[in-house]
Parts: C-alpha cells; structure tokens; sequence
C-alpha cells in the first residue's frame, strides 16, 4: 500500500483509528500515571491523576469527527485538574497539544483561535500553579513560557497544515469542475456536430429526392407519348442520384479514416458561385428558372457561400413539391455594400392566382407567428443566423412565395456565432 493510499484508507477510517489511539493513550497513561504521581502520593492521590488523566485522553477518539467538541473537552479537563491541585500530568497532558493542532485543522477558524486563547490562559494558570509550589518566580514564569511556546508551535503547525488541506482540496475542486465542464463542452459539441449533420442530410437527400421524385413521375407519363422525354427524365435522375450518392460519402466520410491513409474525407465545398449549376440543374428537370445578380461579386468565407448554396438548394426543393405545374421561378442576388442578399420567389400555382386563393393553396410551411416552420426553414435559419444574418419566408403580393436571406458581409459580421 502506498502513502497515498494509506492516507485515502486512514480519511475513511479516521474514526476507528482515532479511537484505537486514544485506547492505547489510555492503557499507557493507567501504567504512568501512578509512577508520575511519585510514589510517596496516597492511593487516593494516584486515582484521582488516573482519572484526570483519561478525561484528557480519551476525547482524542473524537479528534477528527468532532473536533470543536473533542477540544473543549479536553480544555475543561486539563484546567480543571491544574485547580484540582495536578499541574502536570504526563504524557496526558500532551493531548491538551495534539487536540490544538486538531481543532485548528479539522475545526473552524473561530474554534482554532478559541483554543489557542485557551491553551494561553492554560499556560498561564500552570505557570501560577507550579510557581506557587515552589516559591520560586523565576520557575513559573519559565513553566508558562515554555507552555506558551509548545502551544504556539503547535497552533502554527496546524494553521499550516490547515493551509494545505485547504489549497489540496480546492485544486480538487478545480479539477472536478474543469472535468465537469469538459463533460459538458464535449455534449454541446457532439449536439452541434449532429445537429450539422441532420442540416447536411436534410439539404441532400431532400432536394435530391425531390428532383428524383418529380421526374420520375413525370417520366412515367411522358413514356407512353414523349419517349425523349422520359430519356431526359431518366438522365436527370441519375445525374442527380449519383450527385447525392457523392455529396453523403463525403458527408460521412468526416465520421471515419480512410483505411488506406487514414486521411479523411473531405465534404464538398460548394458555394455561392455554385448556384448557377443549381439553377442549370432545375432547368434541366423542367423548372422554369431565372437567375440575376445586381452588383459587383465578391470573395466570401466557405461557410458562407455554403449558406447561401443551401438557402437556394431548399427554396428550389419547396418549390418542386408545393407549387405546382408550370411555375415560374425567379433568383436574385443582390451584392450590397455591407450586405448580400438572395431571394426565390416563385407565382405558385399560376401567375394569375390571387393573394387569397394562393395562401389557401399553398401548403408550405411559413416562419411568421403562430404557424410552424419545416426542417428545411429551420436548418436554413440556423445557417443563416450563424452567421448573424435572417431569414423571411412567406406568400408574396400577387400569388407565390418568396424566400429571402440576408447575410451581413462586413468584417465585423462575418464571425459565426458560438
């Protein structure tokens, strides 16, 4: 057993050996106590120090566990017995020394100072005592001298041993918090990285498979009339298939190694210069598509153009599923100074619908109070607010809906959100 763990199994057991070494400082004071006591003392004499002398010692037992009231009991005792004409008990009185040093590193800052006023006023009561025995200034004044001093080392070793018990313990606390808090960033980063990943997912699979499905059903009608046209249908199903199979292997390939160089895979870097095959891409599966850019184009972070590649990624996906036939959609880019925004709009189910009949047609989810927004406004919101900018989405005059996104471009905007 090391030190250390000997110290771990004496604080669990600190009870249980306190009382075995008060037993034994007790046996040890019952053979001494009648040799100290000198042997011309009457038996009463030497029953009355064994007696005073157990009172002082076996409160040790409670050192530890009840240091406050171990001292006190001891004080009592040890003064009692200097009046009651024994003014030195030995060893006995040694525990008058061993309690001080307890009561100041187990007990209360009040108590430790208490005890040594006590222990003073005890030093001084003896150096009375022994003084008056024998007639001598000079022998009491050096008797509670050398008392004070005993006490005082011993108050000073346990304010020291105090310090360090103390200083242990609150790097313990430290540490324990530090893992706690470590705990607890790891949970935060492992529900951003899935929350990351559910974004990445939703943003592939649902816009793949909404091409996938709209041509497939259009296919399987124009097969019996138009057989071009569900070649075409078939081309753009697995142009887009095999895109999203690509897209989810990088997706999941930062979960794992490569086996072969245990390299990562990386997820691709799409972007806001991006968006035009995006729109090529909507074309080709049959969507009317418009695409304006008013300003000057500049560089912009990864995450950014990432952004702006999904907003219009999942505005396209709604417009597939909730608009209807022959929809006409427009996207457009706005390079402002401080600012770029993106906005898809769309005429719903025909340009000449009305404001009523299209909110009474339109199905898709709104971010305005009191309706609930999809998974697709949702993760588009929280990409979008990383990066400080908002995100409105609802029916737009004249019939249709229009998504807008604007996205601070300045410096002191582009830092994402923790």
């Amino acid at each position: 057993m090391t030190w250390r763990e000997f110290r771990a199994w004496s604080t669990r057991h600190r009870f249980a050996l306190d009382a075995a070494f008060a037993l034994w400082c007790a046996l040890v004071v019952i053979v001494l106590a009648g040799a100290v006591t000198g042997t011309a003392s009457s038996r009463a004499s030497q029953w009355g120090a064994t007696a005073w002398s157990l009172a002082v010692v076996l409160p040790l037992a409670w050192r530890r566990t009840r240091p406050v009231a171990s001292t006190a009991v001891i004080a009592v005792a040890a003064l009692v017995h200097l009046i009651a004409g024994y003014p030195v008990l030995l060893p006995a009185d040694l525990a008058v020394l061993l309690s001080l040093y307890s009561v100041t590193v187990y007990g209360p800052r009040w108590a430790s100072r208490a005890a040594m006023s006590a222990a003073g006023v005890g030093a001084a009561l003896l150096g009375i005592v022994v003084g008056a025995g024998s007639q001598e200034f000079t022998t009491g004044a050096g008797t509670t001298v050398m008392a004070l001093a005993l006490s005082l080392a011993a108050w000073a070793l346990g304010l020291t041993r105090r310090s360090r018990r103390e200083t242990i313990d609150a790097l313990r606390d430290r540490a324990r918090r530090l893992e706690i808090e470590r705990d607890q960033q790891a949970q935060l980063a492992t529900a951003a990285e899935r929350a990351r990943i559910a974004r990445e997912m939703h943003d592939i699979v649902a816009h793949s498979l909404t091409v996938v499905i709209a041509q497939a059903d259009g296919g399987r009608y124009a097969a019996a009339h138009d057989g071009e046209a569900a070649g075409r249908a078939l081309t753009v199903i697995a142009d887009t298939s095999r895109a999203a199979l690509a897209d989810m292997r990088r997706l999941l390939g930062v979960l794992r190694s490569d086996d072969n160089n245990n390299a990562p895979l990386t997820p691709a870097q799409v972007g806001g210069e991006d968006i035009t095959g995006l729109v090529a891409q909507a074309r080709e599966a049959g969507m009317s598509v418009a695409l304006t850019t008013m300003g000057t184009p500049r560089p912009l972070a990864p995450g950014m153009n990432l952004t702006l590649y999904r907003v219009v990624q999942e505005a396209l996906s709604n417009v597939r599923k909730h608009a209807g036939p022959g929809v006409s959609v427009t996207v457009a880019m706005t390079w402002g100074t401080s600012a770029i925004e993106v906005e898809v709009s769309d005429d719903g189910r025909g340009a000449a619908s009305t404001d009523a009949a299209h909110s009474s047609n339109d199905t898709r989810p709104s971010d305005k109070a009191g309706t609930s927004a999809g998974f697709g406004l949702m993760g588009m919101r929280e990409r979008v607010e990383m990066f400080g900018g908002t995100v409105n989405s609802g029916p737009r005059p004249g019939g249709g809906w229009r998504v807008r996104a604007s996205l601070p471009t300045s410096s002191t905007s582009t830092t994402v959100k923790e």
